[in-house]
């Protein structure tokens, strides 16, 4: 198996950039973090927000499930592993942005639209239920569209379901309405290679870094 020594080989990469050659970068992260920002991020191999980014260890406070979702307040005896890292980077660490971080060709949302034909197992249904709203609300605007279009559509409105959950969560609410916290809404279409973000005064998903223009070979 070859990527378990390529991992080791990456960690002793990062151990080199870090901790050797009198490296004090994590003198100060040992103590504790404080990043200001929390990405809620889609557990897709592809999308790594620090990659994306290009961010350093303890920049940014992240959370990855399927699908990027995050469920709605609620306080129902279970596992709430998205809601606890949510209020953790709040009320803890007190991040001042939180970015809901979606992606083209996602599998969660495709499970979302096809569950049948995903063969979904216990778990992963129930969880991407979560964006049913976005689902319901393509199927009404968008029945006559191909399914590649209807898939980009409902992978930027789960984006906005998240969004509309998170301020579910009181003490999110009472930050972001004291303006000391703000929400954003990203999509990386990795098939274009371009970061799109939501705007509210236009209701649209618009390109925060545009993709690049190949140039023609000479």
């Amino acid at each position: 198996m070859k990527d378990i020594p390529r991992f080791l080989a990456g960690f002793k990469n990062f151990q080199r950039t870090y901790f050797c050659d009198g490296s004090t970068f994590f003198a100060d992260l040992k103590r504790g973090q404080t990043p200001k920002v929390l990405v809620i991020a889609c557990s897709d191999s592809r999308v790594d927000p620090a990659i994306l980014t290009g961010c350093e260890p303890g920049d940014m406070f992240v959370v990855r499930n399927v699908a990027n979702l995050v469920p709605p307040y609620e306080k129902t005896p279970g596992n709430h592993g998205v809601s606890a890292a949510v209020e953790y980077a709040v009320r803890v660490l007190g991040v001042e942005h939180v970015i809901v971080l979606g992606h083209s060709c996602c599998g969660g949302i495709q499970a979302l639209m096809h569950p049948q034909k995903e063969k979904l197992g216990e778990f992963i249904a129930p969880w991407v239920r979560i964006a049913e709203p976005a689902l319901r609300e393509v199927n009404e605007k968008l029945s006559d569209k191909d399914f590649h279009l209807r898939q980009h559509a409902c992978e930027k409105a789960a984006v906005l379901v998240s969004l509309e959950n998170l301020l579910t969560f009181p003490w999110v609410f009472e930050r972001v309405m004291r303006g000391e916290m703000h929400l954003h809404g990203w999509y990386f279409d990795l098939e274009r290679g371009e970061l799109l973000s939501y705007l509210p005064e236009t209701g649209s998903f618009e390109p925060l870094v545009a993709r690049c223009e190949t140039k023609p070979a000479p």
